[in-house]
């Protein structure tokens, strides 16, 4: 009798590749898995007898291909960088043209656009698919983000639009339930066809450069509600759990809620406070903030939410920084609740900035890399299964709906008349976070970029006349057309000790 043949393969039984497994076997897919360490696989394997689709493991890679229908579609869910590239290597030795490589992890999608022109060029095809959510994500339904060839997006779109999380058709609301083989039913996707090559990780890398925003933020609230109001990780929770409710629903909200209830099961003090004040992080915020330098798109956001986890890493120097640098000692004594609602607003306005940074981020990327990016749709698979899923992204949906070519989201007048109601609340939380001496860099960052950018005129007109000055950089005029440049012969008076300067910037 011979073999029954698998949907999928995967590589790599980690978590999240455990998960992801079980996940698309729960929808009917029969799936073949493989790793390194056989008796991982064995072990998981036999932890798993009766999947609705059917899972198989094989000892071999050989085994594991020869396993597969064809076209074959392999999943790799292995750490990024070389190890990815030697999986892909020790695949097609044994992989035949027309053949799917997809590649799920948090790949840099500059690699990601070289694998899928490498691949192309020997036959294969190659799949650059963002996958976020998490391990519960990853079990239960994760927001999906394919980039390659459209043929290869067909290939796998019936599996990809069946394990991916679905939202309410017309709340837009995350569908919930889902348990091991019952997954949900109906519902919109939050899975589509994102564009050529690395389009699908550049939109993933951008989600979790808005992703270090948003957290920060959500930081930055707690620590005024806790430094500035002296309100218990309790209280705080409340207000969380308050705000969840209203326009700032989404996961991060919902967990911060959780986690600042949470007790610590060892002192049984409250768990934020006995844990130490070091983020770590994978790489992709910044990632995130090199690419806007690198393209010269504002981005300052995102980018003060890297450099906040960069200071909280340097906690030795903090500590001997603390009993040698001085500022005021916080001291409120206005209305308490209304101080909260201002916090509540001067959050919701900075995530508004943030997103508007990340999409104007993926806008000029799309131009940089020749792609064609759904700006509507990859609103509409944010709303579930991904990290940073909210009520909030069904009103970008909403907003490229009525302009598939926005420029800026607080162009739309949805968001500009947000910013109108809130944005009082939101420099009075900056005015006293900056009296009182509680660091809140992302707040400062997200309203410095919205006054720059609702500014017809910036002081970038001296920083051009110093450039001009010491450099003979060129600088252009107000009366002349755009793209004419000029510069100053400027008298040997006004330039005292000059041999001394170099050429700048």
């Amino acid at each position: 009798m011979s073999q029954q043949l698998s949907d999928i393969g995967l590589v790599g039984l980690a978590v999240m590749g455990q998960n992801l497994a079980l996940n698309i076997a729960d929808h009917g897919f029969r799936i073949s898995v493989y790793n390194r360490t056989t008796e991982t696989m064995e072990k998981f394997v036999a932890e798993n007898p009766n999947t609705p689709g059917g899972l198989t493991g094989q000892a071999s890679l050989e085994d594991f291909v020869k396993s597969l229908k064809r076209p074959r579609k392999i999943i790799i869910l292995v750490k990024a960088g070389k190890p990815t590239d030697a999986v892909i290597d020790s695949l097609t030795a044994l992989l035949e043209p027309g053949d799917i490589i997809i590649d799920g992890g948090n790949a840099n999608w500059m690699d990601t656009i070289r694998r899928e022109k490498d691949l192309k060029a020997k036959g294969f095809r190659f799949v650059g698919s963002g996958v976020s959510g998490g391990e519960e994500g990853a079990r239960f339904g994760p927001s999906l983000m394919p980039g390659g060839e459209e043929s290869s997006w067909e290939e796998i779109k019936p599996i990809w639009m069946a394990i991916a999380a679905k939202v309410d058709a017309g709340t837009g609301k995350p569908l919930t339930g889902a348990a091991p083989g019952k997954p949900i039913e109906g519902g919109v996707p939050c899975a589509t066809y994102i564009g050529p090559d690395g389009a699908g990780h550049y939109v993933k890398m951008v989600h979790n450069g808005i992703e270090y925003g948003d957290m920060q933020m959500i930081c930055e609230a707690f620590a005024l509600m806790q430094g500035l109001l002296g309100m218990t990780p309790a209280e705080c929770s409340e207000v969380f759990a308050e705000w969840n409710r209203g326009v700032l629903d989404s996961f991060l909200i919902e967990i911060t809620a959780d986690i600042l209830q949470q007790k610590d099961p060892v002192t049984g003090k409250a768990f934020v406070d006995i844990v130490l004040d070091t983020a770590g992080q994978k790489g992709t915020g910044k990632w995130t903030s090199v690419s806007a330098l690198d393209m010269g798109v504002p981005a300052p956001t995102v980018a003060e939410a890297v450099f906040a986890r960069y200071l909280s890493a340097v906690k030795d120097e903090r500590v001997a920084a603390s009993k040698v640098l001085t500022g005021p000692a916080p001291s409120f004594s206005g209305d308490k609740q209304a101080f909260i609602q201002a916090i509540h607003d001067a959050l919701y306005c900075s995530k508004i900035c943030a997103y508007a940074q990340g999409f104007q981020l993926m806008r000029a990327a799309q131009d940089e890399y020749k792609w064609k990016l759904p700006f509507g749709e990859i609103a509409k698979i944010f709303r579930g299964g991904c990290i940073i899923r909210a009520r909030f992204l069904q009103k970008i949906t909403e907003a490229y709906q009525r302009n598939a070519d926005l420029a800026n989201l607080l162009l739309d007048p949805y968001f500009k008349s947000e910013i109108d109601r809130c944005q009082t609340n939101w420099r009075t939380v900056i005015g006293e976070a900056a009296r009182n001496g509680v660091a809140a860099p992302t707040f400062y960052s997200a309203l410095a970029y919205y006054d720059g950018y609702r500014s017809e005129r910036l002081p970038a007109n001296l920083l051009q006349g110093q450039r001009d000055f010491f450099g003979a950089h060129t600088y252009e005029r107000t009366d002349q057309p755009r793209g004419k440049t000029f510069h100053l012969d400027w008298p040997e008076p006004s330039r005292p000790q000059m041999e001394m300067a170099g050429g700048g910037h």
